[in-house]
């Protein structure tokens, strides 16, 4: 089962990458594999049991994906703080944006399930 999940997974990476090569180099493979793998399980409608397997057992070797960030940020922390200002203002602008889309896709997500209990 873990394996058909994996594969389902490396499928979207590469069929991702071949969009990414072929028609959109501006976004990158991986992030492409994504979208279509969510659209996918949108339209499929459930998550199967391989899917969610593969997805967990890959869950638990997350935090090793963080230890490259942080040595670079200690490396670079010259850099860092000769920019810090705008580093700041754009982390600040970002997380305003993020918050301001997640609010009204919540609002819009409350009034769909409110929809959807309504109904007969």
């Amino acid at each position: 089962m873990l394996l058909r999940g994996l594969t389902w997974l490396v499928l979207f990476q590469l069929l991702g990458t071949a969009i990414n090569h072929l028609f959109v180099p501006i976004l990158p493979g991986p992030i492409i594999g994504l979208v279509l793998l969510l659209i996918f399980l949108m339209v499929r409608g459930e998550v199967g049991e391989p899917l969610s397997e593969a997805a967990s057992s890959l869950l638990r070797y997350l935090p090793l994906l963080l230890v490259p960030p942080a040595v670079g940020v200690m490396v670079y922390a010259a850099d860092i703080v000769a920019d810090f200002w705008a580093i700041a203002g754009a982390l600040v602008l970002s997380l305003i944006l993020a918050m301001a889309f997640c609010g009204v896709l919540m609002q819009k997500m409350i009034a769909r399930q409110a929809r959807r209990e309504d109904r007969p």
